[in-house]
Formats: C-alpha cells, sequence, structure tokens
C-alpha cells in the first residue's frame, strides 16, 4: 500500500497511540518490525500515519508491548476499522485539511467542552456572522475559498442536530457576545441563535461577564474532545498557522485543570441564558 500523502489528524493519533505503547513497552521500531516482516522505515511511517496498519497487526502488537488496557486496545482497532466517509470529506482538496480533521475529530467525540473569549463559539454561529469571521482574514479570501469556509462551518453542526447530540457544554466571555464582527441586525440574529441553541437542548451555555473579579483567562481558548477514554482525549486550540491537536497526557491533565478553574468564573446555565437574553435587548 503506498504511503498517504496526507494523514488526517486521526490516523496520526492512531499511529502515535502505537508508538507510546512501543516505548512503554522499551522496544525500539527496528526490533518490532521483525515482528511484521516490515523496515524500521515503514514502523515509523505506521507510528506517523502515513501508512496504514490492519486490525490484526494491531492486536499483535498489543500483544508483543504486553498491553494489558483491554479498553485502549479496543478503541484502537475501532480507529483503524471505522472507515466512515464523512461529510467533510468533501471538502478535503478544497479547503485546507484541518477543517476536514477538526470535522471528524468532534464527529468521533464523546463529549466537546469549549472556552472562547473572542468570538461566538463556531458551532453557534450564524452563517452571517462566520462569512464576517472569515471575511476579515488578510489577505481578504475570494467569494470561491469564503463560500466553503461558511458552509463547512454550518455542517459541522451537525454533530448538535443528531439524533443523539454529542454533549456540548461551551464558556463564553461575555465580550464574545457584544462585538460586533458585522452589523447589529448580524449580532441580534446570533445571540438569538445562541439562545436557540439553549432552548433546544443542543448546548450548555455558561457565561463570564465582564464585571467579574479575578478573572485573568481572556487568552485561553481551546476545544476539549472527549475520546472513548481519557487517555484518548484531544485538545484543540488555533494558532496563527493553525489548529494545534493535543494528545499528550501531561498536556490533556493540564488542560482539564484549566477548563474547570475557567468554570468558576462563569456563571450557571439558566443565569447565563437570562444574561444572554438581556444582551439581546442591548444590541
Amino acid at each position: 500500500m503506498a504511503p498517504r500523502s496526507q494523514p488526517t489528524a486521526r490516523q496520526v493519533r492512531l499511529g502515535t497511540e502505537l508508538r507510546r505503547l512501543r516505548e512503554a513497552a522499551g522496544l525500539k521500531d527496528r526490533e518490532v518490525a521483525g515482528l511484521l516482516s516490515s523496515t524500521s522505515a515503514q514502523m515509523s511511517q505506521v507510528e506517523a500515519g502515513f501508512a496504514g496498519v490492519s486490525e490484526e497487526r494491531v492486536r499483535r502488537l498489543a500483544a508483543h508491548y504486553a498491553c494489558a488496557d483491554e479498553a485502549l486496545l479496543e478503541a484502537l482497532v475501532v480507529m483503524v476499522t471505522d472507515r466512515t466517509q464523512g461529510w467533510w470529506e468533501e471538502y478535503r482538496g478544497v479547503l485546507p485539511p484541518v477543517f476536514s480533521d477538526v470535522a471528524e475529530i468532534e464527529h468521533h467525540g464523546t463529549f466537546l467542552r469549549e472556552v472562547v473569549t473572542s468570538h461566538v463559539p463556531g458551532l453557534l454561529q450564524t452563517p452571517d456572522y462566520a462569512r464576517a469571521v472569515f471575511g476579515y482574514m488578510i489577505p481578504e479570501l475570494p467569494e470561491s475559498e469564503l463560500q466553503p469556509r461558511v458552509e463547512h462551518r454550518m455542517r459541522r453542526r451537525s454533530v448538535l442536530e443528531r439524533d443523539v447530540p454529542i454533549p456540548y457544554e461551551t464558556i463564553v466571555h461575555e465580550a464574545a457576545l457584544r462585538i460586533l464582527v458585522s452589523d447589529r441586525r448580524t449580532a441580534r440574529a446570533q445571540l438569538l441563535e445562541v439562545l436557540r441553541a439553549i432552548e433546544d437542548g443542543r448546548a450548555a451555555v455558561r457565561v463570564i461577564p465582564l464585571a467579574r473579579e479575578g478573572f485573568a483567562g481572556a487568552g485561553i481558548e481551546m476545544m476539549f474532545v472527549g475520546g472513548p477514554l481519557p487517555q484518548l482525549d484531544t485538545v484543540l486550540r488555533d494558532a496563527p498557522h493553525g489548529t494545534a491537536f493535543i494528545d499528550a497526557e501531561s498536556q490533556l491533565a493540564r488542560f482539564r485543570a484549566m477548563l474547570n478553574k475557567v468554570g468558576k468564573a462563569a456563571l450557571q446555565p439558566v443565569e447565563s441564558r437570562d444574561f444572554i437574553h438581556r444582551l439581546t435587548k442591548e444590541v
């Protein structure tokens, strides 16, 4: 099988977990290659996500690594055998790969927890609001690139609209709700959409008021995506050159603690709903 030219974030994560199991067993890739009648270079490609691996090989590797975590092994097998071709595949080659990677990770997540301080959360944005955000890029995007970005953002909301929606909690700073990224009509429509998501049970929204004392975390933004097991959680953070996917256990622990700390500054859901309702009358 020819190496992948652009592995997805999910494929990279599978390879990363296989590498972690090997390293925990104290083995070098060249020592494992012989087990699979492979080479060190081919093992490196598997662990980097550039080469696929079968369920049978994953199970053989796990046994060789003396992996006693049956739940983890079964979760990795699902990652190997799940051939889901989701709607996001339509955008590969149209938008940068990270767009599809984010949608795929959200689709397979068990829960979503988010902190946003500068914009309304992407999963709750209206088309007009999203267009204003993407339209602010430098250099400006042509319509042929702007429209697919808006469409993709709207389709990401499918995780909240399926028969069994993914549990989704977002903590939003009041500043993000007040910033007029477009005009007042768009701003009010956006606030009403957030309220609809709350009333429909699609989202648990909690607001951090501007007047909240002791909150120094305005620079903290993240999407925490739950995996089938805690060690398979992923944190997504936007960076100047793209989205970073964080999965090291020490970093996951840090971001879990950060989520809990930020949550202490936020209003409870019912208070937040009433808070947003008041804002709609001020816009």
